[in-house]
């Protein structure tokens, strides 16, 4: 018997950067309360390939999926929120798109067919569509699609979802707009126009919302409410508003309250179990906790734009919430030599990934704070290369360096190892993905997983440099971690130090709200520990 998923379509009107994607996820988080099995998928207009070349200042962090495709980092929202593994399709963008029909093309599997944006491109992605709903088996697929409608890149995006609904039926297909409704303090009241012409914009394109859900800074009343749905034709009970919320995980309870999940499963005409939200409530009490503090400083070269380093920052109050303390983060440029002044009020320093040069001097002077000072040091990728590459000039090696920074360093403790380049690189420049790690008993890192082995997911290029490795074994390295054939290292750590731990894998991508990382658990255990003593 053939399975068939409904489609719930999200669209963003007004502006971008309006939470299309925390309500999509939020919505999915609801449906799954309802014991029904979710996935998602994120469209992206832009004509890249995939994300990993993007400026994190304009579109923030890369995220890596577990097969190793660098997507939006709206998927880690879905990973989050829906507790699930998605695959690296499940980021739809332009690029794509065009790369796949001009392949079919040029194979010709058109017959000589003149190719055009109707049929081919919308065909093409009402196939990527439903290739996902297929390979997962889900009984529902949420489709965001990135940016805001009227933007011309949308457009091929909006006619395949539209032709879906008309191929699927109306009843399996539903489609939800999350607009913006601005409050103007001037005249003391809020604007629905923005609304009504955004939906008007939508309904151009040959699309009827189902929902509407209005964003805002504060929340509108039940008359607002009966205006939109009377200019915007949609039920009264299908506008919804969304203000708002001290945390991204209180807005699936929002929306529930509104009967949000109630509505759509009633659109899509699918009888399920009452929703249990109790768990997720749980969640955002603790994530709510004001006391006690913990102060942990991130040194990176985008502090400016905290989404560029999203999964991290949600990682750490995943593992705050689950010791029941609050965490803050003090954002600290990596740009210039580190300020000691500015560090001395913190409990924990975490150095995250990164690629490049800039920077590097602030990340090194954080490791010789950590080791002179006793600090917990958590160092992720770049940032466990960091690590090894200041222990070795603490030792004796005043030029070590990584490749990537220097080519000609006559240190090189970071490089790109030459068997790699042979054996396992396979003619790709990075390794990508999900990869598993060995673990040494004894060892911060073994503790904390209380497991011998584990998958991580991986971004990068550079490695730890086996010539150096008795070496700094000698002066207290500890190789915690390394690839099952002990060749890659994978963990390090520092002998007596209290919580010096690098990775050279991402543990951010994998942690959960209800199910924080065990390696950020043990370093928030480690800053409060430092906070505790320095008291």
């Amino acid at each position: 018997m053939i399975h068939l998923s409904k489609y719930i379509v999200v669209t963003g009107g007004v502006v971008s950067s309006i939470g299309k994607g925390i309500t999509a996820a939020s919505i999915g988080r609801i449906l799954r309360s309802h014991g029904i099995d979710v996935t998602a998928i994120k469209i992206d207009p832009y004509l890249n390939w995939d994300s990993g070349t993007l400026n994190p200042y304009q579109h923030g962090e890369v995220f890596v999926t577990e097969d190793g495709m660098e997507t939006d980092l709206d998927l880690g929202h879905y990973e989050r929120f829906l507790d699930t593994e998605l695959s690296g399709d499940s980021n739809i963008t332009t690029g794509k798109v065009y790369s796949s029909v001009i392949e079919k093309e040029r194979k010709g599997e058109y017959l000589g067919s003149c190719v055009q944006i109707i049929p081919h491109i919308t065909d093409e992605i009402k196939s990527m569509v439903r290739k996902i709903a297929n390979k997962t088996d889900a009984d529902v697929v949420l489709v965001e699609v990135g940016g805001t409608v009227g933007d011309i890149e949308s457009q091929p995006f909006l006619e395949a979802l539209r032709q879906l609904r008309n191929e699927e039926g109306h009843d399996n297909v539903m489609f939800v707009h999350v607009t913006y409704v601005p409050y103007l303090r001037a005249a003391g009241e809020f604007k629905t126009k923005p609304t009504q012409h955004s939906t008007k914009e939508l309904r151009s394109t040959g699309i009827n919302p189902d929902m509407i859900i209005c964003r805002s800074e504060l929340s509108i009343d039940s008359p607002l409410k009966q205006k939109i749905a009377h200019f915007c034709d949609v039920e009264i009970n299908a506008v919804i508003n969304a203000p708002d919320v001290h945390s991204i995980y209180e807005v699936p309870l929002i929306l529930n309250e509104e009967k949000v999940g109630e509505y759509v499963l009633k659109r899509i005409k699918m009888d399920v179990n009452h929703p249990d939200l109790g768990r997720w409530s749980e969640i955002v009490e603790s994530l709510k906790k004001e006391e006690p503090k913990v102060n942990i400083g991130i040194i990176g070269k985008y502090v400016e734009l905290e989404d560029a380093y999203i999964s991290i920052r949600e990682s750490l109050k995943h593992a705050a919430a689950e010791i029941g303390v609050k965490v803050n983060i003090e954002w600290i440029s990596a740009e210039d030599s580190l300020d000691i002044n500015n560090l001395q009020d913190l409990d924990a320093l975490l150095i995250p990934g990164g690629f490049g040069e800039r920077g590097i001097s602030g990340k090194l002077d954080a490791v010789r704070y950590s080791i002179e000072h006793k600090v917990p040091l958590f160092g992720i990728c770049l940032g466990m290369q960091c690590m090894v590459i200041e222990l070795a000039r603490i030792n004796g090696f005043d030029d070590a360096n990584s490749t990537e920074f220097d080519s000609k360093t006559k240190n090189p403790v970071i490089d790109i190892m030459p068997e790699q380049i042979k054996i396992k690189y396979m003619g790709g420049t990075m390794r990508l993905g999900s990869y598993p790690c060995k673990l040494k008993k004894d060892t911060l890192a073994y503790d904390a997983y209380q497991k011998k082995n584990v998958d991580e997911r991986h971004r990068h290029r550079y490695e730890f440099n086996n010539d150096y490795r008795e070496f700094l074994e000698e002066k207290g390295l500890i190789i915690s971690g390394t690839s099952p054939d002990d060749y890659l290292v994978e963990m390090v750590e520092l002998e007596n130090h209290p919580w010096f731990l690098g990775c050279q894998f991402h543990p951010e991508f994998k942690s959960r709200p209800n199910n924080a990382h065990p390696i950020f658990v043990s370093f928030m255990k480690a800053a409060f520990e430092n906070r505790k003593n320095k008291n």
